[in-house]
């Protein structure tokens, strides 16, 4: 593979991601930098074909890239750039539109930003919650027998749900339990709350176990949902806007995409490039994902990146996936202490 090839499979790439249609040597020798003849482009793209780079839909036709193309153009042509300050104060505002403070929030921000600049489809997973702890537990009569327990984060996390007792709660039975909520589970990591921690705190209860036991059962079912991953998107419309995508796996893939949590989460760090030719698991053929992790102090507490067909401008997109990873993690890691942010 020597740096003439390596142009040509530029020039091949850029121009089939700017029309869409196969490229032909004539277009090629009007884009490089060096004077060769169209017979010497043939032959070189059709070396290029041989080692796997290019293919030729139909006979008469010009090449295309393979997914094996656009990860050697990727890797060879585009490089990583700083966006203008002009261009970061826009991505911040919208990382802060309608005063976002909790992490869900910025994340939910985040992937609009990333569906509107990119017309692609933008996704996120977080994992950040179970890094929080317990900021506030309170339980609220709602009727007779029922009561809300409302579990609040330090990350911005609320949760609440419904629980029917046996017994309506006398004043001193509250207060007995918003004590000892206050005591065993304030300040306490999502994380740490186990079924070992649950049993603990029943038996803790003493006298008071068969009345309270529920309600505790309710914090950990709370606990339990923080820590599931989950899974944001935003702009899955706009795959339907892209001609070079199946329609039909882009129903399964909308009716299937929290099961991308899996996928997301198997990623290493810095940006990556996955192809839908590359994994089973994607149910879009003819498309690529670009994701980049964004951690909480010395954690990975998540992914951010975008689904688009392979034909997509990387040198545009990589930039804002880049830069938005990097204000999650700045953000994200605010309230995490400074031993532990540099470890």
């Amino acid at each position: 593979m020597d740096e003439r090839k390596l142009k040509v499979l530029a020039s091949v790439v850029d121009e089939y991601i700017r029309t869409g249609e196969p490229v032909g040597s004539k277009a090629i020798s009007g884009m490089l930098d060096i004077k060769v003849s169209s017979a010497t482009i043939r032959n070189d793209m059709a070396v290029l074909e041989q080692l796997g780079y290019l293919e030729q839909p139909h006979t008469s036709a010009g090449r295309i890239p393979t997914f094996a193309g656009y990860r050697l153009y990727i890797e060879k042509f585009v490089n990583p750039v700083r966006l203008p300050e002009e261009e970061r104060t826009r991505l911040d505002n919208m990382l802060e539109e309608n005063g976002a403070f909790t992490e869900d929030a910025i994340i939910q921000n985040a992937v609009t930003a990333l569906a509107e600049l990119t017309n692609c489809t933008a996704v996120a997973s977080n994992s950040a919650p179970k890094f929080s702890v317990i900021s506030k537990v309170e339980v609220i009569p709602t009727g007779k027998r029922m009561y809300v327990i409302l579990l609040i984060t330090s990350g911005g996390n609320i949760k609440n749900k419904t629980c029917r007792l046996e017994f309506d709660l006398s004043h001193e039975q509250l207060d007995f339990f918003s004590h000892y909520v206050q005591e065993n589970l304030q300040g306490v990591s999502v994380e740490e709350i186990s079924e070992e921690t649950f049993d603990k705190m029943v038996t803790a209860l003493g006298a008071y176990m068969v009345i309270l036991s529920p309600l505790v059962k309710s914090i950990y079912e709370l606990s339990a949902d923080l820590k599931q991953k989950s899974v944001t998107f935003s702009g899955e419309e706009n795959l339907f806007s892209c001609s070079d995508l199946d329609k039909g796996e882009i129903v399964r893939f909308i009716e299937h995409k929290n099961e991308l949590v899996n996928m997301l989460d198997d990623t290493f760090n810095g940006i990556q490039i996955k192809f839908g030719q590359e994994n089973d698991d994607f149910i879009i053929g003819n498309s690529s994902m670009i994701v980049s992790k964004y951690k909480k102090g010395s954690k990975t507490a998540g992914s951010l990146g975008i689904i688009g067909p392979m034909r997509i401008d990387y040198a545009k997109i990589i930039p804002y996936v880049e830069y938005f990873t990097e204000k999650l993690t700045l953000l994200m890691s605010d309230d995490v202490p400074d031993d532990e942010s540099n470890k």
